[in-house]
């Protein structure tokens, strides 16, 4: 089979090579894919960049979500037949011709759902149930601050956050973005290159305060969100993107001492809380958790409840050119390759 390598850190133009690879066989409780499509998620970019720890050696496969269809399964696995189209979350490995997942976190989709809507609901949409849903416990009139909301899981979060009636804040970066988070919901937009979000924030709360934050930015947007939450509010962090802004060792360090030295009885006398959130981490640890939320999301797309976007899709010779565009940050939704 072929399979997409990350044979060096660095430039997406120069970070990969397709090659032939042995097919994967699956375990008793797994499920083999001829991948149809793969999707793109922001932990690629970190990983290509070398800046992401769980990431295998070099040379690796990336890959976390996957669709396609089922042409092998374990001895053990009684939940997927041979033939159904299934997306899949991969513990790597997705960007290949075949690949295989553990069955508790493989689930059929409609022939009808695009590659992409079916990856995105896998990765972008399961963080964003289990944030809004698991850990938050969003309830209706609830204030909520998400950052980078033109994303794949900022849009997911905007629209779980909708469903229960809460008032939505979002941040992005250019005025297509602004117009893009009051097509999906947000009630209020912040451009984070022309105002400052807590300012902004503030202006619009009054004596107010947040009631939930989500941020994949970290550094000082950490610092900055956890002001705004008021008693009972839980900041979610679950990414570290501005962490590739800069290349030195030292502006590294300097984005890591911008998110702020906090203790438990900080925390206990505000009433408020920072939690962090690693989905890899969450999956190794409890995959029902996630087969549970991959569950839900598949069926409230069919319910029409959730409206994924799409937001680039590219054939696999053009791997570097959709790893380059999500990195740009002027990325909107999910961005899908296919074989």
């Amino acid at each position: 089979m072929k399979a997409v390598y990350l044979q060096k850190y660095g430039s997406a133009d120069t970070a990969f090579e397709i090659r032939e690879a042995d097919k994967p066989r699956p375990k008793p409780n797994q499920v083999l894919v001829k991948v149809e499509s793969f999707g793109l998620n922001f932990a690629d970019v970190m990983a290509r960049l070398g800046l992401y720890k769980a990431a295998p050696a070099l040379p690796a496969i990336l890959g976390y979500d996957v669709v396609g269809k089922v042409v092998a399964i374990g001895s053990e696995v009684n939940n997927i037949r041979l033939g159904q189209r299934v997306t899949a979350l991969t513990r790597f490995g997705g960007y290949a011709e075949y690949a295989v997942a553990e069955s508790e976190v493989v689930f059929p989709v409609p022939e009808t759902f695009p590659a992409g809507v079916a990856v995105a609901l896998a990765t972008q949409y399961s963080t964003a149930y289990f944030l809004s849903h698991s850990m938050a416990n969003l309830q209706e009139n609830d204030k909520v601050l998400i950052h980078a909301a033109a994303g794949g899981v900022g849009t997911a979060l905007t629209q779980m956050a909708l469903n229960k009636n809460c008032t939505v804040f979002g941040t992005c970066g250019s005025l297509e973005k602004i117009k893009y988070l009051q097509k999906n919901g947000v009630h209020h937009p912040i451009n984070y290159r022309e105002a400052d979000f807590e300012q902004e924030v503030r202006k619009l709360l009054g004596k107010l305060r947040l009631d939930a934050i989500f941020d994949p930015v970290g550094g000082k947007s950490v610092k900055k969100g956890y002001r705004l939450l008021g008693a009972g509010g839980r900041l979610f962090s679950f990414g570290v993107s501005s962490m590739n802004q800069t290349k030195s060792i030292f502006g590294k360090l300097r984005v890591l001492a911008q998110f702020g030295i906090y203790h438990p009885i900080q925390f206990l006398s505000n009433s408020k809380g920072i939690v962090g959130i690693n989905m890899l981490k969450v999956a190794e640890e409890n995959p029902a958790k996630i087969a549970k939320t991959m569950q839900s999301v598949i069926r409230m797309t069919k319910e029409g409840s959730l409206n994924p976007h799409v937001g680039g899709a590219y054939t696999v010779e053009e791997i570097g050119k959709a790893h380059a565009f999500l990195e740009s940050r002027k990325s909107m939704g999910k961005i899908v390759v296919s074989w």
